[in-house]
């Protein structure tokens, strides 16, 4: 069975797309928001697949792109190399390569380029929110820096 993702939007809105015909159905989402996040779908093309509902505020797109951090946070001493694997406008979720010190709560400097035409230079505060082993997500500091940049990265 084909599953499908989708992210609902502030009004508690999704567009689900069928992955065998392209019929689009826009559906009220907010009554899967407290329990199960996946449903199965059967499309009038007879087609079944199961959807995932992502509840995040922002869209959250899958990346390969190296990058560097340093920890800003009092205190804190190190950076290195990293790997970002997704990005959202709120965020970003990376892989550190090698031993780290990245711990929750603490404060980085992300340094980053994307992929597009102009190869923008992202240089962004983050709250570490989780660590994972070498798995670390992270929420950008507010500051309105590239915030157009990335924008429309996100939606390319």
């Amino acid at each position: 069975m084909t599953s499908v993702k989708v992210h609902v939007r502030d009004d508690n809105t999704a567009t689900l797309i069928c992955p065998g015909c392209g019929v689009v159905k826009h559906i009220a989402a907010d009554k899967f928001k407290q329990g199960r996040h996946t449903i199965t779908v059967q499309c009038r093309c007879q087609q079944t697949f199961s959807v995932q509902f992502d509840f995040r505020r922002h869209y959250r797109k899958q990346v390969s792109l190296p990058g560097t951090y340093i920890i800003i946070s009092p205190g804190g001493i190190g950076g290195g190399i990293i790997h970002l694997n997704n990005l959202s406008r709120g965020g970003v979720g990376f892989t550190v390569s090698g031993l780290h010190r990245i711990e929750p709560n603490q404060k980085l400097q992300i340094e980053f380029q994307l992929n597009d035409k102009k190869k923008t230079a992202i240089k962004k505060r983050a709250l570490v929110k989780s660590v994972q082993q070498n798995l670390v997500g992270c929420q950008f500091e507010a500051d309105g820096e590239m915030e157009k940049d990335l924008g429309f990265f996100l939606k390319s």
